[in-house]
């Protein structure tokens, strides 16, 4: 494509054929059939240079020509086999023309069954020009070539990652420098470019990097959990692209090229020393490339976008999505695991106590998953001993043991009054482990045998009014007898919490 691009450029400045062929060491015959497909399309020289090689590759396509003498005309009978043969392990093209000249020691030359072959293999296998709906992908890579900023203090220069997408259809073009192609700058660099578009396709193509895709498959890949998760959040499909297979996310590759132009060249002096700096800097040629017009289509890559493709997008949610923190962690024998930084304990099916499973969890929820699939879901909780526990996730024997306690303690705690019942149903609907809410009831319960009902009900009530559920508080109403006197404020006679950050009497003196 560049020596296509240099042909017309002397073409256009009016040089003779033989000038042409001396500066590119071409052959007249061809020169004569570039010059010729150029004059019937009927485009200038600066349309044509602004074509993707895609395109120009389509423009200046020939026909193969057939072979004509005996020797090529049975060269060419060998190809499928020789095609085969190159699939195996260690073969390589020299090693099959060392055997082809053995057994045809009059059979082409090196350079002309290198050739040949090659041309047979682009007839034998085309390929195919993706037609894009509106909406449908939106296809990410990051660029080969890297960008750097400036560390201001050591005078370093660090090597950023940049991030690219386009939409299939439009072209459209978002560009993001980040620090690294990890999923904690890969996928915030996702999600920026949907927001810049403002709206979600529905699938986005990656490559096969580890921040997308956890195992390759031709048919089935392992999507990342974080950007699978992260996909679920925006209500779109992951379709990772074929390993090994550039022509799966081709309109990413091309426009990765053009970027080289009109993004990297024109910053290529400057020094950068932020990447929010850098980024602000790209933003500027990044507008110019989406509201430049595309030679052949009348029309820029921001209005088509605007025209065609914007309004068949999704939604964007109404939040951001929230990356999770991940950690692994063994279920116990109770069927609990712990999210060790709260040292809060969170039930999972009881199939899986004794395996290692993975944590993510954000501010409000805490996932559990088990060999990329989710077997768990809870309200994420602070409050360190305690235990989050589903029902469901109990053993049958278990989980019937656990409801007949339960009965068994409701219906004591009605047998001495409605208000005693009350409050032992609402320290049942704390979120800690079945068997530790059941000591805590049945010591309430207990109290009535030292203090008697009566006693009893009165503290149940005065604790319910300060909306406090626990054995410790009734405990202190009876033995401070604040039962007895309505008055008397519970808060006073509570003790103070122990802190280290609260000082001691000594500290005044």
């Amino acid at each position: 494509m560049i020596n296509i691009r240099h042909i017309l450029r002397l073409h256009s400045q009016h040089q003779t054929m033989s000038e042409i062929m001396v500066q590119t060491g071409i052959h007249k015959h061809i020169l004569k059939g570039i010059i010729k497909d150029f004059k019937t399309s009927k485009l200038s020289f600066l349309e044509i240079n602004e074509l993707t090689d895609e395109d120009l590759i389509e423009l200046f396509k020939r026909p193969i020509e057939n072979p004509q003498s005996e020797k090529l005309v049975k060269l060419y009978t060998l190809f499928p086999e020789i095609d085969k043969e190159l699939k195996k392990k260690g073969v390589t093209k020299g090693l099959l023309f060392d055997e082809y000249k053995k057994q045809y020691p009059d059979g082409a030359g090196r350079s002309a069954f290198l050739h040949h072959f090659s041309q047979w293999k682009a007839r034998k296998v085309p390929i195919m020009r993706q037609n894009h709906k509106a909406g449908d992908k939106l296809f990410i890579d990051f660029a080969g070539e890297k960008l750097h900023v400036r560390d201001k203090e050591s005078g370093k220069d660090n090597l950023v990652e940049v991030f690219v997408a386009v939409l299939g259809a439009s072209q459209i073009t978002y560009v993001e420098a980040v620090m690294s192609q990890k999923k904690e700058d890969f996928i915030p660099a996702c999600e920026n470019a949907l927001h810049f578009l403002g709206g979600v396709p529905a699938a986005i193509v990656p490559d096969n990097l580890r921040s997308a895709v956890t195992k390759s498959d031709k048919y089935e890949p392992t999507i990342n959990e974080t950007f699978a998760d992260f996909a679920e959040h925006y209500n779109t499909t992951i379709l990772p692209a074929r390993a090994y297979r550039p022509t799966d996310k081709a309109v990413v590759e091309n426009t990765i090229k053009i970027i080289y132009t009109r993004i990297y060249a024109p910053l290529r002096n400057t020094l950068f020393f932020s990447l929010e700096d850098l980024n602000a800097a790209i933003l500027i040629p990044l507008i110019e490339h989406n509201d430049q017009t595309i030679i052949g289509r009348g029309l820029s890559r921001r209005q088509h976008f605007e025209e065609e493709e914007k309004t068949v997008l999704g939604p964007l949610p109404a939040m951001r999505y929230e990356f999770k923190k991940q950690l692994y962690a063994t279920v116990g024998k109770n069927g609990h695991v712990a999210l060790s930084m709260d040292r809060h304990h969170y039930s999972v099916p009881y199939a899986f106590i004794g395996k290692k499973v993975k944590l993510m969890f954000t501010r409000y929820n805490v996932e559990i998953f088990f060999e990329y699939e989710r077997i768990a879901i809870h309200k994420r909780w602070q409050r360190p001993f305690k235990y989050t526990t589903d029902k469901e996730h109990l053993p049958p024997a278990h989980r019937f043991v656990a409801e007949l306690e339960s009965d068994k303690i409701l219906t004591a705690a009605d047998d001495i009054h409605k208000d005693v019942k009350f409050y032992v149903t609402k320290i049942l609907e704390l979120k800690q482990h079945p068997e530790q809410l059941y000591k805590v009831c049945l010591g309430v319960l207990s109290l009535s045998k030292k203090y008697g009902n009566e006693r009893l009900i009165k503290a149940c009530q005065r604790a319910l009014s300060f909306d406090i559920h626990n054995y410790r508080i009734i405990k202190k109403i009876l033995e401070n007898g604040l039962d007895k006197n309505e008055e008397e404020s519970l808060v006073d006679e509570m003790d103070m919490p122990q802190h280290n950050n609260i000082r001691g009497s000594d500290y005044y003196k």
